[in-house]
Formats: C-alpha cells, structure tokens, sequence
C-alpha cells in the first residue's frame, strides 16, 4: 500500500490544483466566513424577519439546493471541472445580490437568495473533490484534500473573526459584509475559472471501465449521514449542553470551537498524512470508533455536574475533533477510489447528498434529543456511529477488489490544462 510519509507544501499546492486554485479557495473561504455564520444575523437584523421564519427559509435553501446534484455530479461525468468550482462559486454571487437587493419585510426574496447560497454551497464539495482527484493520485490526492480542507477551515475562521469586529456597525456592517463577500466569491470564481482544468474524456468509458456501474456504497453514504453529526457537535450540541443543562459560561463552547478550528487546521494535513498507513475504509471505520468513545466521554464528562463538567467536556471535544479530522481524511478519499473513471462525478454527488442531508438533520434531531436528557443524546449518537463504523468496515468493495492486483496509478482520464 501506497503511503506518504513526508508533507511537502510546494507538492502539496501543486496537488491541490496549483497555487491560483489555492488562492481561489482561500479567497472563497474567506468570503464565506464573513457571510454565512452571520445569515440569521442578516435576516432579523438587516431584513427584519422572525427568527423562525429566517431559519426556515435557510433550512429550505440548503435541502432545496441538494436537488442540483444529479445535474453537478453528471457535469462533472462529462469531464468539467474548474467550470463546476467556478459555477458554484458564481451561483452564490447571484444568492448575494439577491440578498442585497431583498427589501425588510419581504421573505421570498430571502429564500431565494438562500436557495442560491446552498445550491453553490452544496454544488462546491463534489467539483473541488473531483478536481483534486484529477490533478492528485494515490495518497497525494489524500494529503491534497486534507490541505483543503484545512485551508477553508483557515479562511473560514478568518472571516468569521473579522465579520465579529464588525458587528459593532449593525445593520450597515452587515450589509457591507454581504457586499464584500459578493466580491469574494466573484474573484474566487475567477481564479478557478482561470485554471482551465478538464478531465477528457470523462464522459466516455473504455472498454476497461464499460461494464462497471457507478457504486452504490450504500452502507458507506447511510454511515456517512451519520457521521456528519460530528460536524455540528461543537456548534450546536455542546452549546446546547453547557449552557442550558451544566448552567456553563458561554464562553466555554465558544473556546471549544476556537479550539476545533484550530486543531482542523494544524492537525488535518499531518493526520491524514498518518493515517495513510491503513487503508481508506479501516481509517473511516477507525474515525467511527473514535467518535463513538468521544460519545460516551461527553456522556461521563456530563454526569460530572456544574464545575467539573464545563472543563471535562472540553477535554472530551479534543477526542471528538480528532474523530472529525480521521472521517474527514479518509471519507471523500474513499469514495474517489471506489468510483470508476467514468462514474466520478456521480459517486461525489451521491456523497454530497447524503452529507447535505446529515448535515440538514442533525439540528432538529440533536436539539430534539438533548431535552431528554444526557444518556437520549450521546447514547444514541453512540450506538449509531458504532454501527455505522461497522457498516463501513464490512461493506465490500467490489470495484477495489477488481483492481486489487493492480497499482494505485492514474485512473480519472487525462488532464487538459490551458
């Protein structure tokens, strides 16, 4: 098996998709953070609509837009791949201006706008995965997608914290925020745009991969949804939990999500890098079994009461972050191996489906289960992630064990680059 054992940033950007697609995504990251945090913000601050009404509306623009991914997940078969990263970017261009444009008071408007915010938000995972999976190959497209993700997570951050020193401005700030975000995202389409990168001829199967569907991976995309919880434990369940059940300072989940951030970003590239002494499929059902002892580490971390509780929790998260990097290493990784040349796009797509859906879930059900208590919330998330795992560990492989005797070389079609 194939392994990489040193990270070289220069081969890292290369791998990535080159240093303007780095600064594409930087600059995208960047962008987002300034807005999306703050889009609830946005709606009762600027627009002046109910809270209820404004998170409904954002509910149903990210649930609507995961209806875009069979058309993406087919572009992207046909070989596009810059053009689907530019397309994503440019489509949350147009969600800006509507929402710049939308009157106070109007909702509709506002829906829209989001309906275009999470069409590119949705559309945006499938074509950078794609792409990487072009220009990268073997454990290289693994460390590239890890440097991804940890540069978004950078940008991300980034942009939050300056969007924050300037909430002061109110409602101005906000709209400015909105405004320059628009500008982001249109500089980020451009760059993107500007690589020029196509996969040919993606479209047309040879005779080698003919006969080979797209996988199913059901277990994989049903575990998946799963999984995805643990990307909303630090923003919505732990606050849940320390404030409202352990009667915690709010400042204690708000440094566990600095802490997140952090470690996403530091420890992503170095862990995947790690963990590419195992195979994709046992590091992803590995990440399931870290997560599930992180369950049951918040569940004893909350039994500890007001005092001890708030900084037990916090130690607990450390555990659940590093579960997050492993699944976030290993997952999307997994899927561009199991995907035949010519089925790519789709595979991604499907993946982002059941990831947009875990992620549009997972609210509702971790707010509707921490009310009953501690044991309702981490026991169940316990028992279903280590199911899950289990799924993921016994699913067979059909399209890897026919290449089983084969090195893990290039398989997703050449590369035209202009």
């Amino acid at each position: 098996m194939a392994t990489t054992t040193r990270i070289q940033p220069r081969a890292l950007v290369r791998a990535s998709g080159g240093p303007r697609y780095a600064v594409a995504l930087a600059v995208d990251a960047l962008g987002t953070g300034l807005l999306r945090p703050f889009l609830l913000l946005y709606g009762v601050t600027v627009l002046r609509l109910s809270g209820p009404v404004t998170g409904i509306a954002m509910t149903g623009g990210v649930v609507v837009g995961l209806g875009c991914m069979p058309a993406v997940g087919r572009w992207l078969d046909r070989g596009a791949r810059s053009a689907v990263v530019a397309a994503s970017m440019l489509v949350r261009v147009l969600g800006v201006a509507l929402l710049l444009a939308t009157p106070a008071g109007h909702v509709w408007p506002f829906a829209a706008a989001a309906l275009f915010l999470g069409i590119g938000n949705q559309a945006w995972p499938a074509a950078h995965a794609a792409l990487v999976a072009t220009v990268a190959h073997g454990r290289e497209r693994d460390a590239a997608l890890a440097g991804g993700r940890a540069l978004r997570n950078a940008g991300l951050g980034a942009g939050a914290l300056l969007a924050t020193a300037c909430l002061a401005g109110g409602a101005t700030a906000l709209q400015a925020l909105a405004a320059i975000t628009g500008l982001a995202y249109l500089a980020a389409a451009a760059l993107a745009w500007s690589v020029h990168l196509h996969a040919r001829p993606a479209a047309a199967p040879t005779k080698d991969t003919e006969d080979r569907p797209a996988p199913r991976m059901r277990a994989l995309l049903a575990a998946n949804v799963v999984y995805v919880f643990c990307l909303n434990v630090n923003e919505i369940a732990l606050p849940v939990v320390l404030v409202t059940q352990l009667h915690a300072s709010p400042v204690w989940p708000a440094a566990i999500f600095v802490a997140n951030t952090v470690l996403v970003v530091t420890l992503q590239v170095p862990v995947t890098v790690l963990m590419s002494r195992f195979s994709r499929r046992t590091a992803l059902a590995l990440a399931g079994v870290v997560l599930t002892a992180s369950y049951l580490g918040f569940l004893a971390a909350t039994s500890l009461g007001h005092g001890w509780g708030a900084p037990a929790v916090a130690v607990v998260s450390v555990v659940c972050t590093l579960g997050e990097i492993i699944y976030a290493g290993s997952a999307t990784a997994l899927v561009t191996v199991l995907a035949p040349a010519h089925a790519l796009g789709r595979a991604l797509a499907r993946f982002q489906l059941s990831t947009g859906f875990g992620l549009a879930v997972s609210p509702a059900t971790i707010t509707a289960l921490a009310p009953h208590g501690a044991a309702a919330l981490w026991g169940s998330l316990t028992a279903t992630t280590l199911l899950s795992a289990c799924a993921i560990a016994t699913e067979k492989d059909h399209f890897a064990q026919s290449r089983r005797e084969r090195p893990d070389r290039p398989r997703h079609g050449d590369v035209s680059e202009g």
